[in-house]
């Protein structure tokens, strides 16, 4: 293992027996755990904006129907972009509609379905940010180390005026 390891970030996907794929030697980096994360990102708008829409309007018993093959068919297509652990946790997490003989859901039971979706996704897209910020302030700290350790002649001062900030 090489210091470049070390700074990489890790999500750590805890099962319902409480411990991680880190405990078995199978922690995996956010990069493998969102394998398509452009489609990910295309679901996800798409499932918030039906949020919107099932939360303005009422529903027929058509449109009721619709939206429950919708957000079917959009769990089956994010698990295609995930990595199995992923996976599992959505479907332990999503559960199926009640079936009262065929009958649609009810709106309310559209909107809970498609709230959690969207706050699942949510903390999904926030534990991205949360690792690409956290390798941002890794690089930014290697670089300042990587500065400090130039000879003194060869250390480019930053002009007046200028401090070490997040741009260049």
């Amino acid at each position: 293992m090489n210091a470049e390891d070390n700074n990489t970030p890790h999500i750590v996907v805890v099962g319902p027996d409480f411990k991680s794929g880190e405990e078995e030697g199978e922690e995996r980096s956010i990069t493998n755990l969102v394998e398509q994360p452009a489609k990910v990102m295309r679901i996800g708008s798409m499932i918030r904006q039906l949020l919107e829409e099932v939360r303005a309007a009422p529903l027929d018993e058509a449109s009721r129907k619709r939206l429950k093959e919708i957000h079917e068919s959009s769990i089956k297509e994010l698990e295609d972009g995930l990595a199995p652990e992923l996976v599992e946790e959505l479907e332990r997490l999503s559960l199926p509609f009640t079936d009262d003989n065929g009958a649609p859901p009810s709106e309310s039971e559209l909107r809970i379905a498609h709230a959690q979706l969207v706050g699942w996704l949510e903390g999904l897209f926030h534990g991205i940010q949360t690792t690409l910020f956290a390798q941002q302030m890794a690089a930014r700290a290697q670089l300042e180390q990587m500065r400090r350790a130039l000879p003194g002649g060869i250390q480019q001062q930053a002009p007046e005026g200028r401090g070490s900030g997040p741009y260049l």
